[in-house]
């Protein structure tokens, strides 16, 4: 039998990430606004108002950590989200307000903007559970207004392994688990004081 250390290694790395931001991760998911978007009753208001509150997380992504992230992924391009959750509001007549960055650190290094992408791009994965729940209210029915959780359709896992792929890679080569994982936990958090301070748009 053999085994493969470099395989291994990876497994590792990545089994190391997940638990390491896990606290983060449940904090995030206990916040009301979290925790709406999944319940039975979610009404048209809140969907718009988390809606409006994720265009903000990928805003600030696309303007200030995918310049940095170029000779990583090469299909950044395809991963770029805000446009489809402005068709979404667009839809639903809602109207997005400006918000302040969401990630404002300064001087982020590489493998620092890859951890926070990978949270990112992480929210992707449950947003075709997601679109069920969301498609119970009537207005969202006929496929319309849902884009953004619709995502990348069945091509949703390739593209997280694609993702994970390049991240290993780059890990690998510059051994930067520790900035990766830093960035990814400084993510959580930022979304999470984002949810916290960002107050629902009556519109």
């Amino acid at each position: 039998m053999t085994t493969n250390p470099g395989l291994n290694t990876l497994i590792d790395f990545l089994d190391k990430l997940k638990k390491q931001t896990a606290d983060a991760h449940k904090n995030l998911e206990k916040l009301s606004v979290s925790a709406s978007i999944l319940s039975p009753n979610l009404q048209i208001e809140d969907y718009c108002h988390y809606l409006a509150l994720m265009h903000a997380v990928h805003k600030s992504t696309q303007e200030h950590i995918f310049p940095l992230l170029s000779g990583v992924f090469p299909d950044l391009e395809e991963r770029k989200k805000t446009q489809w959750i402005e068709n979404d509001l667009v839809f639903l007549n809602y109207k997005i307000t400006e918000s302040n960055s969401v990630f404002r650190y300064h001087d982020i290094s590489i493998p620092f903007a890859i951890g926070i992408l990978y949270v990112v791009e992480g929210s992707s994965l449950g947003g075709r559970f997601i679109l069920k729940n969301v498609e119970t209210i009537p207005v969202l029915s006929n496929q319309s207004g849902t884009s953004y959780f619709a995502g990348y359709g069945n091509k949703t896992g390739s593209y997280w392994k694609q993702f994970l792929s390049a991240l290993t890679e780059y890990q690998q080569k510059y051994n930067c688990e520790d900035e990766i994982i830093e960035g990814a936990v400084y993510a959580f958090d930022c979304i999470h004081n984002h949810f916290m301070n960002t107050v629902k748009n009556e519109n």
